[in-house]
């Protein structure tokens, strides 16, 4: 059998439940406030973007090696770009 709380435990264990709920809406409401702040790229700025040095895989020849090796891993080729799959379907 279970000890029964007291009234202050009680409402104290209430309260911080209460705080914990707070902050946690808090907290969401801090993230998803920081995300309206995103604009979009402008004309002018995507001329940054184009240049070799933003790619996301950086340098074309480590891209290149990387891709060897998971096709060598994978037993398949391709899929990595535009296209279908090895399925034969497009």
């Amino acid at each position: 059998m279970r000890p029964r709380l007291s009234s202050e435990l009680r409402s104290a264990a209430r309260a911080l439940r209460r705080a914990g709920a707070l902050a946690a809406l808090a907290g969401v409401l801090a993230a998803s406030a920081g995300c309206s702040a995103i604009k979009p790229v402008q004309p002018w700025e995507k001329g940054a973007l184009a240049k070799p040095e933003m790619l996301i895989e950086g340098d074309p020849l480590e891209a290149r090696f990387n891709e060897h090796i998971y096709t060598s891993k994978e037993g398949a080729s391709g899929g990595s770009g535009v296209g279908g799959g090895g399925c034969g379907c497009n």
